[in-house]
């Protein structure tokens, strides 16, 4: 490890010179210091202005700035984060002529403007109108720009050049991170210098990757050419007057500013060849991300400077793509066949070149880049393209050189071309115990309108009825436009409280306006989760808000709140505001939609991922209890997760079927799941989650870790592919980030790209590493098709997603696979949906060169009570297999770097490390047990529910049971496999439907010892137990359900469970006191139904009856829950049963007749 090579902030933002690792964020935040301190050396006494808001790719900008404080403090530079994006740009529009503004303490102010394309759209007239009065000479200011090409975090696709092009700011783009400094210091000079302001186009794999690179020169010497500048200057000109000389303002904008921008990049050579050939064939010309993609693409077809002197292959990197600096690229490119311009989206810098070229007289070359010569397609328009599409062009541009075209068609051949697998892919979902879980619910009857925030998937979740979406500010306007015409009465609106700070109360004002029959619902979550977590600006609160809604002239307005006492005291809360607990979020709804005019709901509830992160630092309330699903009770009816749409509440396959667990690792405490209606809901107070025995693992871990072998690690001369998958929010960014710092430690080169978007919530994740020995280039940051070296699958599912396998090559590719399942977002909606795992995982198998599997998140939750370092296992594991191509120490480095669970990861490392050697004795340490047989015979099976029956009832019972099962398996008998399905569906399902779980049942489960010891594997310790039912006696019937309500009932209920289990025997008799109900008669008749069904099926099984008969035999699996859960079970299965004994019936007829005949 290199011990001069530290990652630090005070390396980050103070060094000068060396080499440094950051990414395209730190280096944003970095830029302005630099700026400062370089004017500091010129003897200018400046300050600076950052200010903007936060979108994807730059949704991170503001917090890192934050972090930064004490730097940006002390370099004098002001971050004022925007309410919006156009008013954060008025803002710096006034920084550039603070002298209007009398006196001031410094000579000039330099600003960066950010927002992502969105903003950059909504911000045109001020850009305009700023940008025509200019410039200070002094000040200067660039204006960030986010572009999202492929859609990652945003509605639509959108690239700004254009909009940029509109209000005549020249356009820079940086290749690399690096870049972004030296391009950014030109930036600024050349702002100061033009009296425009500059923009930077940014994309997710330049600013949201990181770097390891040498530090550009912090004091560069910019050439002012004197020629380009009038007697007037150019910047900001106090002296004319407006409105009079507006047209003035406009001229010296067309007719100076911009020709002096041509001249100053001119000048200052911002424009540069890059690969010279010796012979003047084809000249690529690239822009911005596309040149890395050009220079990777020529380096896959092993073209060096050598090869292209050979073929006439010369690169020019345009780093300024408008106005175009042609007549420098003209120079350069004289006398070449042809110009192929690769940049990305619709063409810029393209069009200039023909433009340039039209009227030229003599020898022109072709120009190529969107269309060939011939106007066919050649690079795409759209989207974003990868080094191999480039290499086809390259390619394609040179026609006979066979050795070019050879190594393309061996690149290619590397491209996995295997079928479109149909595995599930892992969908973004809302937060366990996110507040939009419950928010965004409509009343039956009804539909919402979405809008920009987390809570926008609900448009993607069919029941919760979100029809539209809009941009953001424009929440409810689509209804105002259509209401006229609609036979719709009223729609509900989701407005998030980052969005109505930003603009979406104007929307409510346009709304009350129209006098439009709407209730819009202030979704008021105290953080913008969707970037990170940051507090909406303005320190809004529901109080504020509801006076601000009354001042509007909105009509009824209802607070609805998960603590509404807090509440009904305050003081500040505008005049007649209702307020009610969320729990009557539905009933509100219901009496609003009937309300005519602009309505509205502040529902307020902390956002669940930010409650996670304040209770680790202890300034949020964290209840002293949890919830816990007793297995044997619950029914996998699912009804959990209906009435909480919380992906914490995830399948237990038991050998009694699917039931629904807790995930305590992912729980945030919301507790909506115990609306399910369904008595297993256990709490349990004081709880105390059950850890490892850490004295015998450290004793053990100090015997074996210091004796692990250091591995074999091939020699590698080439740049290492390591791709990252996973879940968001499961630390997958984490391990990109300990890879590229430790690489940085190691004296190597990196680079470091991750992809998140909406992905971060539950969704797939990937990060990918790219890692050289020292002095060999890294170009494109992204890991192209085929190219996959190691394969870090923390999750299957996105492991096996489309995207990563066609990364994955037989020749080349090793995997290091979590072969633990996490359910995706489908188990919510869907009771049954199984991950198809084998399959995955023999997918991959197939596809790769080598593959290593291990249960690391059951080892993690093992060895450390959680499964928070399972990913830190995996690469230790691959770590020791010799795939990682990295000192161990700088792996340690990077880890106490990070600074984050410093102790957990290092000892994670060297367990995974372990387990490359010995898995074994890792999977034994862990306490994990083998796992279970998939199979179980029939005989063991109808043995061992049998058992249960006679504990259920007595020994009649399940010889009754018993008798069925056999009477199944001698019809089957002779019909092979299909025929035991059928005997093995008769057994499990006339099990459910005798152990029906009455009162008797559940109170016997409850008190059952093998559920105490159940909570103890789960908890050391624990307070309280207490548990949610609704008895039929007790419980009123919910109006707003039409349910009865379930109550908690504390410790003595166990008692009476243990008296209630006892009276088992009085089940079905006249002296039962819960017997005469309908639900448990209709119980009780379902079984004799059932018997009777089996007889008359085994009475006529035959190949032609087995498929459908086998059906009917599973049908009470679809029995599931309790009360009106149970009942609409029933009646649904009723209805299947009547058509498939239809279909039976028409099965047998044919053999019927044949017998007649």
């Amino acid at each position: 490890m290199h011990h001069d090579r530290i990652v630090s902030l005070d390396s980050i933002y103070g060094a000068e010179e060396g080499p440094s690792f950051m990414t395209g964020i730190q280096a944003l935040v970095r830029l302005p210091m630099m700026q400062r301190r370089l004017d500091r050396r010129n003897g200018l006494n400046t300050a600076g202005l950052v200010t903007g808001y936060r979108g994807s790719p730059l949704g991170a900008y503001d917090q890192q700035l934050w972090k930064a404080s004490k730097y940006l403090d002390a370099h004098d530079i002001v971050f004022q984060p925007g309410l919006n994006e156009d008013l954060a740009a008025t803002a710096l529009w006034g920084a550039q002529m603070h002298r209007a503004f009398g006196r001031t303490r410094a000579d000039g102010v330099f600003g960066i403007w950010y927002g992502k394309g969105n903003g950059v759209d909504r911000t045109g007239d001020v850009f305009r109108n700023a940008n025509v009065l200019g410039t200070a000479p002094l000040g200067g200011v660039l204006a960030i720009g986010g572009d999202d090409h492929a859609a990652q975090s945003s509605m639509f696709p959108h690239q700004t050049d254009g909009i940029f092009q509109s209000v005549m700011m020249p356009v820079i783009q940086p290749a690399t991170v690096g870049e972004i400094l030296s391009l950014g210091l030109a930036g600024f000079a050349l702002s100061r210098f033009s009296g425009l302001w500059v923009a930077m186009k940014t994309i997710a794999e330049v600013v949201e990757s990181a770097a390891s690179f040498e530090l550009p020169d912090s004091y560069p010497r910019f050439i002012s050419p004197a020629e380009a500048v009038p007697a007037h200057g150019l910047n900001w000109d106090p002296r004319v007057a407006w409105p009079a000389q507006r047209t003035e303002l406009e001229r010296r904008m067309i007719e100076e500013r911009l020709p002096a921008v041509t001249a100053w990049a001119r000048a200052n050579e911002i424009d540069r060849p890059v690969l010279q050939g010796g012979g003047r064939r084809l000249c690529v010309v690239t822009v911005g991300k596309a040149h890395q993609d050009v220079m990777q693409a020529l380096a896959n077809l092993g073209i060096d400077e050598g090869g292209a002197r050979a073929i006439g292959l010369s690169v020019y990197k345009v780093a300024m793509s408008w106005p175009l600096d042609s007549a420098s690229l003209l120079a350069f490119a004289d006398g070449f066949e042809e110009i192929l311009v690769v940049e990305e989206k619709r063409p810029v810098v393209e069009e200039q070149v023909k433009v340039a070229l039209f009227n030229r007289s003599g020898a022109r070359p072709r120009v190529t880049g969107k269309t060939d010569a011939e106007g066919r397609a050649l690079l795409p328009q759209t989207l974003e393209f990868d080094p191999l599409m480039v290499a086809r062009a390259i390619v394609g541009r040179l026609p006979g050189t066979a050795d070019l075209a050879a190594r393309l068609a061996a690149i290619e051949a590397r491209v996995p071309t295997g079928e479109v697998v149909p595995f599930p892919a892992r969908k973004p979902f809302f937060c366990s115990g996110c507040p939009h879980n419950s928010s965004t619910k409509t009343p039956e009857g009804s539909i919402a309108g979405g809008g920009i925030g987390c809570h926008v998937m609900a448009v993607s979740q069919p029941k919760l009825k979100t029809a539209t979406f809009s941009q953001m500010g424009g929440e409810g306007l689509q209804w105002v436009g259509a209401a006229p015409f609609s036979e719709t009465g009223h729609i509900f609106q989701n407005l998030g409280d980052g969005t109505y700070q930003h603009s979406g109360l104007l929307a409510i004002r346009a709304a009350v306006a129209a006098k439009a029959n709407i209730t819009f619902k202030i979704l008021y979550n105290d953080a913008v989760a969707m970037t990170g977590g940051q507090p909406a600006e303005g320190a809004i609160d529901p109080a504020r808000i509801s006076r601000q809604l009354a001042a509007e002239g909105v009509g009824q307005i209802h607070l609805v709140s998960d603590d509404p006492d807090r509440w009904r005291a305050a003081p500040d809360l505008a005049e007649g505001v209702t307020i009610a607990h969320r729990d009557d979020l539905d009933r509100v709804q219901r009496r609003l939609r009937e309300v005519p005019g602009v309505t509205a709901i502040i529902y307020e509830q902390t956002c669940a991922a930010e409650k996670r992160r304040r209770r680790k630092r202890g300034e949020f309330p964290d209840p002293d209890k949890r919830i816990f699903i007793n297995p044997r009770v619950c029914e996998g009816c699912g009804d959990c997760s209906v009435q909480s749409n919380c992906i914490a509440v995830e399948p237990l396959e038991t050998g009694f079927g699917r039931k629904r667990r807790i995930n305590q690792s992912s729980c945030n405490k919301d507790f909506s799941c115990i609306k399910g209606f369904c008595p297993s809901f256990v709490e349990v107070e004081g709880a105390v989650l059950r850890k490892p025995d850490g004295e015998r693992l450290k004793a053990f871990e100090a015997s074996r870790f210091a004796a692990l072998p250091e591995p074999e690690r091939p020699a590698r001369d080439g740049v290492a592919n390591i791709y990252v998958a996973g879940i968001g929010g499961l630390g997958v960014l984490t391990i990109g980030a300990l890879l590229g710092t430790a690489a940085h430690l190691d004296g190597r080169g990196a680079t470091v790209l991750d992809f998140t978007g909406l992905a971060q919530k539950n969704g797939a994740v990937v990060s990918q590493v790219r890692i050289a020995p020292p002095g060999v280039p890294i170009h494109a940051v992204r890991i192209g098709a085929g190219e996959i070296d190691v394969l870090l699958g923390t999750d299957m599912v996105v492991a096996a997603g489309q995207d990563v396998l066609r990364r994955i090559a037989a020749d080349r590719s090793v995997l290091v696979l979590n072969d633990d399942e996490t359910p995706t977002a489908d188990v919510v909606t869907d009771r049954d949906f199984a991950l198809p795992g084998a399959a995955m995982a023999d997918t991959l198998t197939r596809r790769a060169r080598a593959t290593h599997r291990l249960r690391a998140t059951s080892i993690a939750e093992g060895l450390f009570g959680n499964n928070v370092a399972a990913n830190t296992l995996l690469l230790g594991h691959a770590w020791q297999k010799g795939l990682i191509p990295l000192d161990a120490e700088a792996v340690r480095g990077a880890i106490r770097a990070n600074g984050a669970a410093v102790s957990l990861n290092l000892r994670a490392f060297d367990w995974g490390r372990l387990a490359a050697i010995d898995l074994a004795l890792v999977e034994e340490m862990a306490g994990l047990a083998a796992p279970a047989p998939q199979t179980e015979t029939i005989d063991a099976l109808a043995a061992r529910l049998a058992a249960e029956l006679t504990a259920y009832q007595d020994a009649r019972y399940a010889a009754r049971f018993a008798a069925l099962v056999a009477a199944a398996r001698r019809a089957a008998a002779g019909l092979g496999r299909e025929g035991e399905d059928f005997a093995e569906a008769v057994a499990r399902n006339a099990y459910r439907l005798m152990a029906y779980k009455d009162e008797y049942e559940v109170a016997r489960l409850h008190a059952d010892p093998a559920f105490a010891a159940t909570l103890g594997e789960q908890f050391s310790d624990r307070r309280r137990l207490s548990v949610y039912l609704a008895p039929p006696l007790l419980s009123r019937i919910d109006p707003a359900t039409g349910r009865p309500r379930k109550r908690r009932f504390g410790p003595w209920i166990f008692t009476a469970f243990r008296l209630l289990a006892r009276m088992k025997g009085l089940r079905g008799s006249w002296a039962d006191p819960f017997g005469h109900s309908h639900e448990r008669r209709t119980e009780r008749q379902l079984i004799e139904d059932y018997v009777a069904l089996v007889g008359e099926l085994a009475a006529d099984l035959s190949p032609a009856t087995l498929p459908i008969a086998t059906e009917l035999a599973r049908l009470p699996d679809a029995i599931r829950g309790y009360g009106p859960v149970k009942a609409a079970a029933i009646a649904e299965a009723e209805a299947r049963k009547a058509t498939l004994l239809e279909a039976l019936a028409e099965s047998r007829r044919p053999s019927e007749a044949r017998a007649a005949a």
